[in-house]
């Protein structure tokens, strides 16, 4: 799997470019991933879809030479991404963590849904689940996540939709309650992160 780069906006027209005058057999697939987010407009949550990675397509070919030469006679800014020349594939890993969140004929990352449970994340739905060790950072409001990969050799953040349905903290007792509850004394089995931060910097305080 291979990188081209175009312009931010062109990705659509530029894909069927390649795939008309380029084509099979030499371009088995090309496509620029994207994502579904919901979006409130007007009161009403609707489902969006944006790109995820503008202005770069891939491409999976076995013959990457005659793609790199048929793109020159493409009518629009193309560039076939590499390094001294040399065309790089995207490695394992890269085109490991596309094909989990996405799959051949549907590169779409659908919205996936989860809960939050004593601080830690649990998806329940969608291509998300069983990958909660790539998510750092939610936006619970916006319904994100934002995702570290690493692609072309560099760290890169994404952001994908993921809908915390619920919240749930645990009392001592071990009931379940929602989102909105706050303890009103701290216990030592079951705190929230939070307050174990407080504990850590008022002990690093006094031992100053």
């Amino acid at each position: 799997m291979y990188v081209i780069q175009t312009i931010n906006g062109q990705e659509r027209h530029v894909k069927h470019l390649v795939e008309r005058m380029v084509g099979a057999p030499s371009v088995e697939e090309c496509f620029y991933p994207t994502y579904v987010v919901k979006k409130s407009y007007k009161r009403e949550w609707r489902m969006v879809e944006k790109k995820l990675t503008p202005g770069y397509l891939f491409v999976v070919s076995q013959d990457i030479e005659h793609v790199a030469h048929a793109l020159h006679e493409v009518p629009a800014f193309t560039r076939l991404l590499g390094t001294n020349g040399s065309f790089v594939p995207l490695n394992m890993d890269e085109v490991a963590w596309i094909d989990a969140l996405t799959k051949v004929g549907h590169r779409v990352i659908d919205i996936s849904q989860g809960i939050i449970e004593h601080d830690k994340v649990i998806v329940q739905s969608g291509p998300l689940a069983g990958l909660e060790g790539m998510i750092r950072k939610i936006d619970r409001h916006k319904r994100l996540a934002t995702l570290e990969i690493h692609i072309l050799g560099r760290t890169k953040s994404i952001r994908v939709g993921l809908e915390i349905v619920k919240k749930r903290c645990a009392f001592p007792s071990g009931a379940i309650r929602c989102s909105g509850w706050r303890p009103e004394a701290p216990f030592e089995k079951g705190r929230h992160r939070s307050s174990r931060i407080r504990d850590a910097a008022t002990a690093r305080r006094q031992r100053a």
